[in-house]
């Protein structure tokens, strides 16, 4: 087996024209076409069918991060515009829900548009008014770091949350591939129907295509729906520029996972497990690891996974079963009910799965990280299901359509 840091990401490139990119949504959520891979074979359906091809008594498990209205942009008294793209809290905050829950002022890792326009000392302000209540918004520049700025951010009135704020001062920020200006209806559809928790700048897409006629048809054969937060950042659309993935430093991301679904997942073992899009599979596998290193070690240290930590431990050879015994049993010792941590597990071929059997997913960018995600579920087939995608007229990326992809055994 080759190491997986000595893979190239040259062999995971295809031609993707740029008309086969969804630059917005079909207009009914459903209607998008599935594509259903399963032990080499390969069929074709919409998300509204997608009930046909999922076992009863399966597991579903759903990404209910909310993205967050993360693009500012500010107006200069000289007429220029400097955007303002929150990226994460300062690490000051114990996770993204304190930081999102913060009143009067804030400080968060951005990206800045015209940084070089922006004078040191210089407090930029945006005024608007919501149901006759004037906001005013001022970003001050603190402190430059690797690839990112440290803003202060503040507000009156200060009775007012920072997710507030953002909701009614910012914008969503569509991925730089759609490439257009988000609209109004960009606000409903970059957003899943079941999305509950602030902290994403990117959609878990994979769950876009999900709608309550789905879930009850779910309901009828008895599929158990279960939730997870993985907050997607900016670093999803990070291409890798090294030319072997040892030299690609993966993003770290906030999870967020309640002790009752490490319960019923510890009880669901035996039935089919699919993650619905690849932040929910990376939760879940990271779930996996986590467990690991408790069981193996009797640590008080944070938790925390690093990108090549799971290859690492593979040899370990620890049960699913004993993995989420040792998480719940630190959970119960620490007396808590969520595990909140970051994990940077980085998923390539060679990687061995160790909860989920399937994925709900939509079709990713050429030398991508996600596309190396696929291929390590369902080897080289990723090729014949992406030449299969293209044939058919499938429509690429966060708002094109998807895939049902079981994983394939060794």
């Amino acid at each position: 087996m080759t190491d997986p840091r000595n893979i190239s990401i040259n062999d995971f490139t295809y031609s993707l024209p740029e008309e086969r990119i969804a630059k917005y949504p079909l207009a009914e959520r459903d209607a998008s076409k599935l594509l259903i891979y399963k032990n080499g074979g390969i069929k074709t359906d919409t998300y509204r069918q997608i009930s046909k091809y999922i076992p009863e008594d399966s597991v579903l498990v759903f990404n209910n991060t909310k993205v967050i209205e993360a693009r500012l942009l500010f107006q200069k008294e000289t007429g220029g515009v400097i955007e303002i793209f929150c990226l994460e809290p300062h690490e000051q905050y114990a996770d993204i829900t304190t930081a999102m829950l913060q009143k009067e002022k804030v400080f968060w890792h951005c990206l800045v548009g015209g940084a070089s326009k922006w004078k040191a000392g210089q407090v930029l302000q945006k005024e608007i008014n919501v149901s006759n209540q004037k906001i005013i918004l001022e970003a001050t520049y603190h402190e430059k770091r690797t690839g990112t700025f440290i803003i202060e951010l503040s507000w009156t009135p200060a009775s007012l949350s920072f997710a507030e704020v953002l909701h009614f001062t910012g914008a969503i920020p569509l991925p730089p591939y759609i490439k257009r200006n988000a609209e109004e209806t960009d606000k409903v559809r970059y957003q899943t129907i079941y999305a509950a928790t602030d902290g994403s700048v990117a959609a878990p897409t994979a769950g876009l295509h999900f709608t309550p006629t789905i879930f009850n048809d779910l309901d009828n054969i008895h599929v158990v729906r279960e939730f997870v937060t993985l907050h997607v950042g900016a670093g999803t659309f990070k291409p890798v520029k090294s030319e072997t993935m040892l030299g690609h430093d993966m993003h770290a991301e906030w999870i967020e996972v309640s002790k009752s679904l490490i319960e019923n997942l510890l009880k669901d073992l035996e039935e089919p497990i699919i993650a619905v899009g690849t932040t929910s599979l990376r939760t879940l596998e990271s779930i996996y690891w986590l467990g690991v290193k408790l069981s193996l070690y009797d640590t008080q240290q944070p938790l925390f996974l690093s990108q090549w930590e799971a290859y690492e431990l593979e040899k370990k050879k620890i049960t699913a079963s004993t993995s989420l015994n040792a998480l719940l049993n630190w959970m119960k010792k620490n007396n808590s009910e969520k595990l909140i941590t970051k994990t940077q597990i980085l998923i390539v071929p060679g990687y061995k799965f160790k909860i989920v059997q399937g994925l709900v997913t939509n079709f990713h960018q050429p030398q991508s990280t996600l596309l190396l995600l696929v291929a390590a579920l369902i080897g080289e087939d990723w090729k014949k299901v992406y030449e299969y995608a293209l044939k058919h007229d499938f429509r690429f990326l966060s708002y094109g359509d998807g895939s049902l992809l079981w994983r394939k055994e060794d």
